[in-house]
């Protein structure tokens, strides 16, 4: 081969590695674009995922604590309805004891084929009433 060919090729060696390595270059350069792109891709969608992972925390949380708030608000009385009930159990107290004094305590049973209305007496208490007809009641 000539000097003049062995030039040419040498140069057309160098031109093509250029071309070569200027595609290399380019290309390379592209694909750290393209990996710099997909990386803030994914790093918006970690911020989205993060923003929803935490409004499904507060959700969660403010569920939580909200269901046994509400639950103890309707289960436990406010203080003016303590107030009634504990006015309303004394006057039941009271109706209670005088039911009691007037005859609350007496033994009723029904008595007879008839189921005749029939009380409990007091067998040692002495009799009552003009012709001894009247009993004390147990009890009483």
């Amino acid at each position: 081969m000539s000097s003049e060919v062995v030039t040419l090729v040498r140069e057309l060696e160098q031109a093509v590695r250029h071309e070569v390595r200027a595609a290399f270059v380019e290309e390379f350069e592209a694909l750290g674009q393209a990996g710099r792109r997909a990386a803030e891709a994914l790093e918006a969608v970690r911020r989205v995922a993060s923003l929803r992972l935490a409004l499904w925390v507060i959700v969660v949380v403010g569920c939580c604590s909200l269901i046994p708030l509400a639950m103890i608000r309707v289960a436990v009385p406010t203080r003016a309805e303590l107030i009634r009930l504990r006015s309303e159990r004394d006057s039941l107290k009271l109706q209670v004891a005088q039911l009691a004094q007037r005859g609350g305590r007496i033994d009723l049973r029904q008595c007879g084929r008839d189921g005749r209305l029939c009380a409990r007496v007091e067998r040692s208490a002495p009799r009552y009433g003009t012709d001894g007809d009247y009993y004390v009641l147990k009890g009483y």
